[in-house]
């Protein structure tokens, strides 16, 4: 069989891959501890409820604040069902089914999400979108912050 030389820099950095070891892998855990997912929905609750609060305070209207609140709770509801429903399904020791699951719960988050969306203007009094959708914007990023402020998380060399 023939061999073809790579063509590019990046190629020939990929030659160099070498796979863990159990014990490297072991360590590498050590370093990086897994996030709860249910400290993440605590935090896009509060992050949720702050940003309700400076959208009310900023606006002296409340019904920007409720709107902001409601964003950021057609966010934080749906993150919980994922989560309960993936916490239960963790157990089972079926990847396939453990896939399986996983994307039902997204389906089911998702739909859930749309639900509450499609209920905004009967749910929220003087609904203001802008707010609901700053609401949901902000409060849905911070899952990125929840991973990088983690205790315990290294860089790598």
């Amino acid at each position: 069989m023939k061999t073809i030389a790579p063509e590019t820099e990046a190629e020939a950095e990929d030659s160099d891959f070498k796979p863990l070891t159990a014990q490297e892998a072991q360590q590498w855990r050590s370093r990086n501890p897994p996030v709860s997912m249910w400290k993440v929905v605590a935090g896009q609750a509060l992050v949720g409820m702050l940003v309700a609060l400076v959208a009310w305070v900023l606006t002296g209207r409340t019904e920007v604040g409720w709107s902001a609140a409601y964003g950021a709770l057609a966010v934080v509801a749906p993150a919980a069902l994922f989560a309960r429903g993936l916490s239960r399904q963790m157990a089972s020791a079926n990847a396939g089914a453990s896939m399986a699951g996983f994307f039902g719960w997204e389906i089911a988050k998702i739909v859930f999400t749309i639900a509450l969306l499609a209920a905004a203007p009967w749910v929220v009094p003087g609904l203001v979108w802008l707010a609901l959708l700053a609401g949901m914007v902000i409060t849905m990023k911070t899952y990125w912050v929840a991973l990088m402020v983690r205790p315990g998380v290294r860089k790598t060399d």
